[in-house]
C-alpha cells in the first residue's frame, strides 16, 4: 500500500489547459520511446518537461493501449524516498510498462540508482523528466527547447529604466506592429490563449503585437512564465507588464507561478554542490547570453577559480540555464531573478565585487570591438558588440559600479554601434544618461560623441553648448584626436545646413588635426570620405572618380579616397560614403547608370552594417535618379521606404519636390505609403551581395 503523499499511480495527470507547440519534440520522444527503455526530457524549471510527457503519454496510451505508472517526484517527502523503490516494484509487474519518473532531479543521485535499478525488470521503459541527465548506460536525452519566439530587431531599444535586470527593451507604445509577423510563433500562441483565459476581452492587435513579441523574448520563451504573465493580464497590459518586468523583476514575478518557479529552483540547489550554488548567484550579474570564457573571468574568482566555475557551468547548463546556442547559456528571467536576491544578501562584497567585474570585461569587449573596426573588421565588430549588448546595456548604468566615468568609457568606444550601424537614439540616451551625472569636469571624448549623436537627428542648433565645453575640455586634456573630431563634427553640421565650403574647410581642418594612430572614433579614412562629399557638392570636378584602386576591395566604391595611404585596412563605412559622393558626381556629368552603380556599393555596405542614416540618403539619391528618368512612381516608393529612418529634422529630400509636381497627390501618397510598407532592400532586386 503506498504512502499517502507518495506521488505514484496508474493514472495520467490531466491536461488542465491546451497544447500549444512542441510538434517536433512530441514526434522525437514517441521516436525514442519506441526504440529506448530509458528517456530523460531535461531542462530548465518551467520549460514544459512534465506536459510534453503527458501528451505524449496519452496520445501513446490512447493509440497503443500503453499501460502507464506516473510517479510525480517533485513533491515527494524525502522520509518517502526509501520506500519509493518497493512501491514501484510492487506496481510494475505488467509484461509492457511505461514509469513516468516527473521531476527526478528531486532525488538527487538516487534518481539515477532507483532508475538503473528499476530497468533490470523485463519490458519496463522509463522516461523520466530531470532538470540534470541521469548519466546512466542506455539513457537518451531530449533537451526541451523554450517555445518559438519572434526574432528580436536589429536594433532594438534601450531598456525603459535602470534595473538589477537591464537589457530587456520595451517597444515604442506609439508604434503598430503587423500581426501576422508575430502570430505563428508557439510562445505568442501560448501567452494570446492563455491572456483570453485571464482576460476575455484581449485580443492580439497591431497595438499590443510589439510589445507580446519583446515579452516572449524577455521571458525566453518559458512557458511557466509566459503563463504567469499571461494570467496578469488583468492586470496590466503587455507594454506595461514588458515595463514592469524590466524595472521590477522580483515584484512581477510574484505570486502562484512566480513562486513555483522559486520553488523548483530552491529545490534543484538544495542538491547543488557549494560551487554550483555560488556559480549561480554570480550569473545572475549577466543581462544576456554568456559563454565558458565570460563566465571564468567575471565568476572565477574567490572561492571558485576560473576551471572550477567552468565545470560548475557545464553541471548546472541542462538544469537551471537555458541554451542560447553556439556554445553560449542565458540565465532564464524568472530564475534569474530569484539568483539576483540572492546575491544581494550574499557576504559582504560578494555582490560589488562580481559587479565590478562583469563591468570590466564589458569594457574589455567594447575596446575590442572598438579595434576591430579601426582594423577593419567592421562586420566582426558589429557582430560582437550585438552580441554582447544587453551586457554593455547593463554596463552603461551610471548609477553602477564605476559611476557616469566608466560608463562613457563603455559608450565613446561604441561610438561606430551608435553613429554608423543605426543606433544613434540609443547611444545618445545613453551617453546623456551618463554626463547628466557625471561631475564637472566631464571628458571630452563623451562631450564629442554627444554633440555628434545630436546632430545626427538634424538638430543642429542642440549642438552648440556640447560644442564649446568639448572644445574647452579637449584642449585642457591635450586631446587631439578629439579637436579633429569636433572640427569633422562641425563639418557635418554645416553639410547638413547647406554651406558645402565650409564643411569642406572644416572637414580639411580635421584632416590636419587627426593624429596617425588616434586610438578612438572614426579614423582617417572616414573623415576623408566626409570631405570628399563636401567636394562633391563645392567642385565635382575636383572629386577623383576615375582612379581605380585594387580590384576586389570589398563593399565600398571601386576608387579610392584621396589622402588615404595605400595597404591600410579598409573602412567599408567610409568607402559606402565615398561610393555615394562619387554617385553625386556621375549624376552632375550625365552619367546616371553609373551613378546608379556606385549607389548599389554603397548601400550593400550599408545594409551589411545597418547604417539607416546611409540609407537614407543612398536611396533618396536613388529617388532623384529615377525621377530624372521619369520613374516617378518609382522614386515616391524609394522614399517611402526610408521615411522613418531618416532624421527627423532634416529638411525634405529634394527628389519630394519634383515627384510631388509630377504625380496627383493621391499617386503620391499611394507609391509613398507602398514603400513605407516595404524594406527597401526589397525595392532594389539587383543589390549585389557583399562579399565575405
Amino acid at each position: 500500500m503506498a504512502e499517502a503523499g507518495s506521488g505514484v499511480r496508474q493514472a495520467v495527470p490531466a491536461e488542465l489547459s491546451s497544447f500549444i507547440g512542441r510538434e517536433r519534440e512530441l514526434t522525437a520522444l514517441a521516436s525514442l520511446l519506441a526504440t529506448e527503455r530509458l528517456v530523460t526530457l531535461t531542462g530548465p524549471a518551467g520549460i514544459g518537461k512534465t506536459r510534453l510527457a503527458v501528451r505524449t503519454v496519452r496520445t501513446l496510451g490512447d493509440r497503443d493501449g500503453l499501460e502507464v505508472v506516473w510517479a510525480e517526484l517533485a513533491s515527494l517527502p524525502e522520509r518517502c524516498w526509501g520506500g519509493l523503490r518497493a512501491e514501484l516494484a510492487d506496481r510494475l509487474a505488467g509484461p509492457e510498462v511505461l514509469l513516468v519518473l516527473d521531476g527526478c532531479e528531486q532525488l538527487g543521485e538516487s534518481g539515477a540508482g532507483l532508475a538503473a535499478e528499476l530497468l533490470r525488470l523485463p519490458g519496463l521503459r522509463i522516461l523520466a523528466t530531470s532538470q540534470r541527465r541521469l548519466r546512466i548506460a542506455g539513457e537518451a536525452v531530449l533537451a526541451v527547447p523554450p517555445l518559438s519566439v519572434p526574432t528580436a530587431p536589429s536594433v532594438q531599444p534601450l531598456p525603459p529604466s535602470p534595473s538589477v535586470l537591464p537589457g530587456h527593451g520595451a517597444p515604442d507604445p506609439a508604434r503598430r506592429f503587423p500581426v501576422a509577423d508575430v502570430a505563428g510563433y508557439a510562445a505568442v500562441r501560448l501567452f494570446a490563449e492563455r491572456a483570453r483565459g485571464a482576460d476575455p476581452f484581449f485580443e492580439l492587435t497591431e497595438r499590443n503585437a510589439g510589445a507580446v513579441a519583446a515579452l516572449c523574448r524577455a521571458l525566453d520563451g518559458i512557458p511557466g512564465a509566459l503563463e504567469l504573465a499571461a494570467g496578469r493580464s488583468h492586470q496590466y497590459a503587455p507594454a506595461q507588464a514588458l515595463r514592469r518586468l524590466g524595472s521590477d523583476p522580483l515584484g512581477f514575478l510574484a505570486g502562484g507561478a512566480g513562486r513555483s518557479t522559486r520553488g523548483d529552483a530552491e529545490r534543484s540547489l538544495r542538491l547543488a554542490s557549494p560551487a554550483e550554488r555560488l556559480l549561480w548567484e554570480r550569473l545572475s550579474v549577466f543581462a544576456g547570453s554568456f559563454d565558458r570564457a565570460a563566465v571564468a573571468e567575471v565568476c572565477g574568482f574567490g572561492a571558485l577559480t576560473p576551471d572550477t566555475a567552468v565545470e560548475a557551468l557545464l553541471r548546472l547548463a541542462p538544469g537551471l540555464l537555458a541554451d542560447a546556442g553556439q556554445g553560449r547559456y542565458r540565465l532564464p528571467l524568472s530564475v534569474r531573478a530569484y539568483a539576483a536576491r540572492r546575491l544581494a544578501h550574499a557576504p559582504a562584497g560578494e555582490a560589488a565585487k562580481t559587479a565590478r567585474r562583469h563591468r570590466e570585461r564589458c569594457r574589455v569587449v567594447a575596446e575590442r570591438a572598438a579595434r576591430l573596426w579601426r582594423a577593419g573588421a567592421q562586420r566582426e565588430a558589429r557582430a560582437l558588440a550585438l552580441r554582447e549588448l544587453p551586457e554593455l546595456r547593463a554596463a552603461m548604468n551610471p548609477l553602477a559600479a564605476g559611476g557616469p566615468g566608466a560608463a562613457l568609457e563603455i559608450a565613446v568606444s561604441l561610438w561606430f554601434l551608435w553613429s554608423a550601424c543605426g543606433m544613434a537614439a540609443e547611444g545618445r540616451r545613453h551617453v546623456e544618461r551618463a554626463l547628466a551625472v557625471h561631475p564637472a569636469p566631464r571628458p571630452a571624448r563623451a562631450l564629442w560623441l554627444a554633440a555628434w549623436l545630436v546632430a545626427a537627428f538634424g538638430e543642429s542648433a542642440g549642438t552648440d553648448p556640447l560644442l564649446v565645453e568639448a572644445w574647452t575640455e579637449a584642449v585642457h586634456e591635450g586631446e587631439d584626436a578629439c579637436l579633429a573630431y569636433l572640427a569633422h563634427l562641425r563639418g557635418t553640421i554645416a553639410l547638413w545646413e547647406g554651406r558645402y565650403e565650409d564643411a569642406a574647410a572644416e572637414y580639411r581642418e580635421g584632416l590636419e588635426l587627426l593624429p596617425a594612430e588616434p586610438g578612438f572614433g572614426p579614423g582617417q579614412e572616414a573623415l576623408c570620405a566626409a570631405h570628399t562629399l563636401a567636394v562633391a557638392r563645392t567642385d565635382p570636378a575636383a572629386v577623383p572618380v576615375e582612379v581605380p584602386v585594387e580590384d576586389g576591395v570589398p563593399g565600398g566604391s571601386p576608387y579610392a579616397s584621396p589622402g588615404v595611404p595605400p595597404g591600410g585596412p579598409v573602412d567599408l563605412w567610409a568607402r559606402s560614403w565615398v561610393s555615394y559622393a562619387h554617385a553625386l558626381v556621375q549624376r552632375h556629368e550625365g552619367r546616371p547608370a553609373r551613378a546608379r552603380t556606385e549607389l548599389l556599393g554603397a548601400l550593400r555596405t550599408q545594409f551589411a552594417l545597418d547604417d539607416t542614416l546611409g540609407q537614407a540618403f543612398s536611396a533618396e539619391l536613388l529617388a532623384e535618379l529615377e525621377a530624372d528618368q521619369g520613374r516617378y512612381t518609382e522614386a515616391a516608393r524609394l522614399l517611402g521606404a526610408v521615411s522613418r529612418t531618416r532624421p527627423h529634422a532634416a529638411p525634405a529630400p529634394r527628389a519630394q519636390h519634383t515627384v510631388r509636381a509630377r504625380l496627383t497627390p493621391q499617386a503620391f501618397r499611394t507609391a509613398y505609403a507602398a514603400g513605407a510598407r516595404t524594406p527597401l532592400r526589397d525595392l532594389l532586386p539587383d543589390l549585389p551581395a557583399l562579399p565575405d
